[in-house]
């Protein structure tokens, strides 16, 4: 195991998309187009499956080094009122630009940190999305909450209106490897809002842990993984630490890199806290993520219906999913597009009436053939090729990448169908990789991505 985590430890791309954001083409999409791609994905979608909506809340009181989110650091709450104005005078752009009302599937507030918001705040952002908007029949809303600052009301008020599911964000509860992060919040703080979220009836609870972290070592991810046992979170999310100093600057420089695990120390952690929480109930879906057996996101796995997007995993699937507010990307299946990635430019633009994508590309048949290949990879851990239309020009060059992970035993291609063994999940971003036409095509020079290990 340990020669082949050096052999493939190298940096690759999480495909929460594809083509992942560094390809997107360089001359971007243009507004027009993407209203009509956006237009075309509504009209298909819209009276079936329903829509999505991400929605971004970029404000955080302090700076965790351990984040690559894009967000505002603030301690001034007065911010919340004009940036709620501008994500709903967003929203009625995109309402401007159809003839019927949206049914919304899923919402997912993120950020930043959504409980930054108050609880009025959060009321009047969701009721002004659904002054012109219905509710799915099978609606799933969700959020991300900081357990330091989620208070009961907003838990209250949230479900009230329809939200059934919440994330928070637990990282490890070490206090060394807490201090090193920023992140220090005791144990009780995640005891109490966990407790408050059954207590209120919310279906899924979910904590996001990390290993990789500064500090950390094997009795430490032991020690975090018994404490959330005891809390029995519906899902867990244990995140790979991307460390990406190149890219989020000095956000990510607050301690030593020779702090870091080292990269068999780090695998180790992974595939110890994975038997650790397997022991503990929890199934292992697609990367990264676990769930027990009554969670949506386990039932969708054996369903089939798995999906991956900008949110990460999902158990609902929409064609068209709006990303509102600052650095909001959005995705019509045909198109990306990302918002803005600063609040004064996402706020003016808005305000001059301007749906506020700076960047996006539009997706060729070659795309849109591969993205499916590396969604049923990521989803799944399968794709085929049997049929004509998972088909592309060169398909037979990059399958032979895979040769040497199938000589590994980390890969099983039988005629036109390719599978990876349980033992090798580890390794998906790594498959993928050979799937992906524009990192094939042109290898990066610099530092774009986290390692894949």
């Amino acid at each position: 195991m340990q020669s082949l985590v050096q052999k493939y430890n190298v940096p690759g791309p999480r495909y929460t998309s594809y083509p992942t954001v560094p390809y997107w083409n360089k001359e971007g999409i243009s507004r027009e187009n993407w209203i009509k791609t956006f237009q075309l994905a509504f009209s298909k979608s819209n009276q079936t499956e329903g829509i999505s909506l991400y929605i971004h809340l970029p404000f955080c009181e302090s700076l965790c080094t351990f984040c690559a989110c894009h967000k505002h650091i603030t301690k001034r709450h007065e911010v919340e009122d004009d940036y709620i104005n501008t994500v709903l005078k967003e929203w009625q752009l995109y309402l401007d630009a159809v003839l019927e009302r949206p049914i919304i599937k899923e919402i997912h507030l993120g950020g930043g940190t959504p409980t930054f918001f108050s609880s009025n705040n959060l009321k009047r952002l969701i009721d002004g999305i659904f002054k012109y908007a219905d509710k799915h029949p099978e609606h799933e809303f969700s959020f991300e909450g900081h357990p330091n600052n989620t208070t009961k009301e907003q838990l209250l008020i949230l479900y009230n209106l329809g939200f059934t599911r919440v994330s928070f964000g637990v990282q490890d509860y070490d206090e060394t490897v807490q201090k090193a992060i920023h992140r220090v919040q005791p144990l009780k703080k995640v005891q109490q809002v966990t407790t408050w979220a059954r207590e209120i009836g919310y279906t899924s609870v979910s904590h996001d842990l990390i290993f990789g972290l500064p500090f950390q070592n094997l009795e430490k991810v032991k020690n975090t993984i018994t404490i959330t046992n005891s809390l029995k979170p519906d899902r867990i999310a244990f995140y790979s630490y991307a460390h990406v100093p190149w890219i989020k600057g000095v956000g990510q420089r607050g301690f030593n890199e020779a702090d870091l695990p080292k990269e068999t120390e780090k695998r180790q952690l992974y595939e110890q806290g994975k038997r650790w929480l397997e022991q503990a109930g929890y199934i292992e879906i697609g990367m990264d993520h676990f769930a027990l057996k009554s969670d949506s996101l386990y039932k969708a796995t054996t369903a089939k219906t798995l999906h991956r997007n900008f949110m990460g995993y999902t158990a609902n699937k929409t064609q068209l999913m709006i990303g509102l507010g600052m650095s909001a990307i959005s995705d019509s299946w045909y198109a990306f597009a990302q918002n803005a990635k600063t609040v004064k430019e996402y706020t003016q633009l808005v305000n001059d009436g301007i749906i506020p994508i700076f960047r996006g590309h539009e997706l060729s048949n070659e795309d849109l053939i591969i993205r499916q290949h590396i969604l049923n990879i990521m989803c799944h851990f399968t794709t085929s090729w049997e049929q004509e239309e998972m088909q592309f020009e060169g398909l037979e060059n990059y399958i032979k990448l895979l040769d040497e992970m199938k000589q590994d035993g980390l890969v099983n291609i039988h005629k036109n169908t390719l599978t990876i063994p349980e033992k090798a999940r580890a390794y998906v971003r790594n498959i993928c990789m050979a799937f992906d036409a524009h990192l094939q095509r042109n290898k990066p020079s610099t530092k774009l991505f986290s390692m894949t290990i």
